[in-house]
C-alpha cells in the first residue's frame, strides 16, 4: 500500500481528470452488467422458458422495480408478436448496452491521458529543474548516464506505473463491487463460497511482486551504467580510436549488456508469470463453481435458476478481469516503485548552496573583493587552507601554482558554486552567503580553460544569458574578442551551428567565441581559467589579445599556467597545497628567487 500511496500523490494536481475517469468507469459497469443479466431473459426466450407477466407494478428505483416492469414489456411483445420479436429486442438491448459499455470505456480512457502524460511532464520538468539548482558537487558522485536514464526510461515506467495505480485504486476495485454486488443478489451462499479463496490468491501475488520489485531496481541501475559507458564513448572516441581500445571498451559495454540481458529475463518471466496464475486460479475456480453451484442446483438446494446460474458463471468470469488487472497492475506498482525511488533520490537531494530569505541585492561592483582567511574542502581534506586575498576594482590578481594547488577552487567559491568551509567571501564588505546568488553571479563573467559551448549557432551562445540583445551589439563583442573575422567566413554566418559542443569550431574558435559571450555580458568581474593553456601559438596570441580587451576596466582573477600571460597582473599569488607561499608582481617574485622564480625559468626553458 506504501508503494501505491507514493505513486498515486504524484497524480493528485489532476484530479479532475481522476474524477472523470472514474464517473465513466463506473458507466461502463453498469452498462456492461446490464448487457449480461439480459443473458436471463434471453436464455429464457430461447428455451421457451418465459414466465408471462400481466401486470406492471409502479416504477421505483430499485432492482425489484425494474426488473418487474422490464418483463412485464417483454411479455407484452412476446403476446403481441411472438417469441422471436421478443428475442430480437432482447438481442438489440444487448447490443445497445455493449455500445454505450465500450463508448464509456473509451472516455474514461480519453480523461486518462493527461494523467498520463502530465506526469510526466510534471516528473521530467521537476527533475530538470532540481538538476539545474543542484551544486556542482553532487554531479562529482553521480554518473551522467545514470540521471539520463532516470530522466528517460525511469520516468517513463512511472508513467504506466500511475495507469496502473489508478486502475489498481478506482476502475478494478468498482467493477469488482458492482459485480460482486450482483453476485450476492443472485445467491448469497455461493458468493460467500467464492470469496474464501481470495486471500490465497492475494498472498501468491503478493510474493511474486516483491521479488519483482527487486529485480526491477537492480535492471534500471544496469541501464544507468549502460549509458553511462555510451556517454563516455561518445565523448571519447577520438582517444579509443587512438589507443586501439575499441575491443577493451566494446567488452566493457557487452558485459554490462549481457547483464542487464539476464536481469530483464526474469523480470519479464516474472511479468508474464502474472497471467498464467491468475488464468489458472481462475478456471480453477470456475470449475469450483460450476461443481458447487451445479450440484445445489441439482439437488433443488438453491433458488437459482439454470438461465440465472448461468448469468451468475458469466458475471462472476468478468470478476476475473479486473482481478487479474489487479494483480498485473500491482506487479507494474512494483517495477514502477524502483523507477520511483531511483527518481526521488534526484528531486529530495539536499542543496548547501542556499540563498537567505531576504538577500542584499548587489546591483554593481563598487569597491574589493575579499577572501578573509578562507579554509575549504570537498570531502574530508582540506584543499585550502587559511587564505586571505583582497582585490580592489579594477585590479588583476593571478593565481600560478601546480596541479591541485586549489587556484580553480579559489575562483569557484567567489561565484558560491561551493560554499566556503571556514572564513568568509566578501564583496564590497557584504558576506557573500547573505546575498541574491543571481545578483552575485550577474557581476561575474567566466572564460574556462576548456570553451563550453551548445549545440546551437552563433548568434545564440554568443548572447547565451543576455536577453535581447542585437546583432549589432553581437558583432562589437566578437570584434572585441577578434572572433567576428572567422564568424562572417562561416556559411550562415552568426546564424552557422557550431555543432556539439563546438565541434565544427577549432580550439582557438571556440575559445574567443566564450570570450565574446563575457565581452558581451560586460559584466564588472572577471574570471579567467587558464583560457589560453590549450591553444597553439597562433590561436593564444589572438585569444590572449582578445583576453587583453577583455580586461580592460574589469576587476580580474586570472589562473594562468603560462607565467607570460601574467606579468602585467597587479599581484600574483603562488600556491602550493592549499595555501598561499608567495606573493607579489612579477619582477618583485623573480628577484625573490622562490617558487615562481623556478616556474618561470622552467617556461623560459
Amino acid at each position: 500500500m506504501k508503494e501505491i500511496i507514493k505513486v498515486i500523490k504524484y497524480a493528485i494536481p489532476y484530479w479532475r481528470y481522476s474524477l472523470l475517469n472514474i464517473f465513466f468507469n463506473i458507466l461502463s459497469i453498469i452498462a456492461s452488467l446490464m448487457s449480461f443479466t439480459l443473458l436471463i431473459p434471453f436464455l429464457q426466450i430461447l428455451f421457451n422458458k418465459s414466465k408471462l407477466i400481466t401486470q406492471n407494478v409502479p416504477l421505483e428505483f430499485s432492482v425489484d422495480s425494474l426488473n418487474h416492469n422490464f418483463y412485464y414489456y417483454l411479455s407484452q411483445i412476446i403476446i403481441q408478436y411472438g417469441s422471436f420479436t421478443a428475442l430480437m429486442t432482447v438481442s438489440l438491448f444487448i447490443v445497445g448496452a455493449t455500445l454505450f459499455k465500450t463508448g464509456f470505456v473509451y472516455l474514461a480512457m480519453y480523461n486518462l491521458s493527461p494523467i498520463m502524460n502530465g506526469t510526466v511532464r510534471d516528473f521530467q520538468t521537476n527533475i530538470y529543474s532540481k538538476i539545474l539548482s543542484l551544486p556542482l558537487s553532487y554531479f562529482s558522485n553521480e554518473r551522467k548516464g545514470d540521471l539520463i536514464a532516470r530522466f528517460t526510461s525511469d520516468v517513463q515506467e512511472i508513467k504506466f506505473t500511475i495507469t496502473a495505480s489508478l486502475e489498481m485504486l478506482f476502475r478494478d476495485p468498482i467493477m469488482i463491487f458492482f459485480y460482486v454486488t450482483y453476485l450476492f443478489y443472485s445467491s448469497t451462499e455461493l458468493t460467500f463460497f467464492v470469496l474464501a479463496f481470495i486471500p490465497f490468491v492475494g498472498f501468491l501475488i503478493g510474493q511474486l511482486g516483491k521479488s519483482l520489485k527487486r529485480r526491477s531496481m537492480q535492471a534500471r541501475v544496469i541501464v544507468g551504467e549502460i549509458l553511462t559507458i555510451l556517454e563516455e564513448t561518445l565523448g571519447g572516441l577520438r582517444i579509443i580510436k587512438a589507443f586501439n581500445s575499441e575491443k577493451r571498451i566494446n567488452d566493457k559495454f557487452e558485459q554490462k549488456n549481457e547483464h542487464l540481458y539476464k536481469v530483464m529475463n526474469k523480470v519479464i518471466r516474472k511479468e508474464f508469470l502474472s497471467h498464467p496464475v491468475s488464468e489458472f486460479l481462475a478456471t480453477a475456480v470456475i470449475i469450483i463453481i460450476i461443481i458447487y453451484g451445479g450440484n445445489l442446483i441439482l439437488n433443488e438446494q438453491s433458488d437459482l435458476t439454470g438461465e440465472a446460474f448461468i448469468a451468475y458463471i458469466v458475471v462472476f468470469s468478468q470478476v476475473l478481469n479486473p482481478a487479474k488487472s489487479l494483480s498485473k497492475a500491482y506487479y507494474n506498482i512494483q517495477k514502477g516503485a524502483a523507477s520511483i525511488d531511483r527518481v526521488d533520490k534526484i528531486l529530495h537531494s539536499f542543496s548547501d548552496i542556499i540563498e537567505k530569505e531576504n538577500p542584499i541585492r548587489l546591483s554593481k561592483f563598487n569597491d574589493k573583493i575579499q577572501y578573509k582567511n578562507i579554509s575549504f574542502k570537498y570531502a574530508d581534506e582540506f584543499v585550502l587552507r587559511n587564505v586571505d586575498l583582497e582585490l580592489n576594482k579594477g585590479k588583476t590578481i593571478a593565481l600560478v601554482g601546480q596541479s591541485g594547488s586549489g587556484k580553480s577552487t579559489i575562483a569557484d567559491l567567489l561565484p558560491r558554486f561551493y560554499n566556503v568551509t571556514e572564513g568568509e567571501i566578501l564583496i564590497d564588505n557584504q558576506n557573500i552567503n547573505d546575498c541574491s546568488i543571481y545578483d552575485l553571479r550577474n557581476l561575474m563573467g567566466i572564460v574556462n580553460q576548456e570553451a563550453i559551448l551548445f549545440n546551437d549557432t552563433i548568434f545564440n551562445n554568443i548572447t547565451f544569458g543576455v536577453e535581447n540583445a542585437s546583432l549589432e551589439e553581437v558583432e562589437n563583442a566578437a570584434k572585441i574578442a577578434n572572433a567576428h573575422e572567422f564568424i562572417v567566413q562561416t556559411e550562415n554566418g552568426y546564424q552557422t551551428n557550431i555543432g556539439d559542443r563546438g565541434s565544427k569550431l577549432s580550439g582557438g574558435q571556440r575559445q574567443r567565441l566564450s570570450i565574446a559571450r563575457a565581452v558581451l555580458k560586460n559584466p564588472p568581474i572577471l574570471i579567467l581559467d587558464e583560457a589560453t593553456s590549450a591553444l597553439d601559438t597562433e590561436s593564444e596570441r589572438l585569444v590572449q589579445e582578445a583576453i587583453t580587451n577583455l580586461m580592460k576596466n574589469r576587476t580580474s582573477i586570472v589562473i594562468a599556467h603560462r607565467l607570460s600571460t601574467i606579468k602585467n597582473a597587479d599581484e600574483i599569488c603562488v600556491l602550493h597545497e592549499g595555501q598561499i607561499i608567495e606573493r607579489g608582481k612579477h619582477d618583485e617574485l623573480l628577484e625573490k628567487a622562490g617558487t615562481y622564480k623556478k616556474l618561470h625559468d622552467l617556461q623560459m626553458f
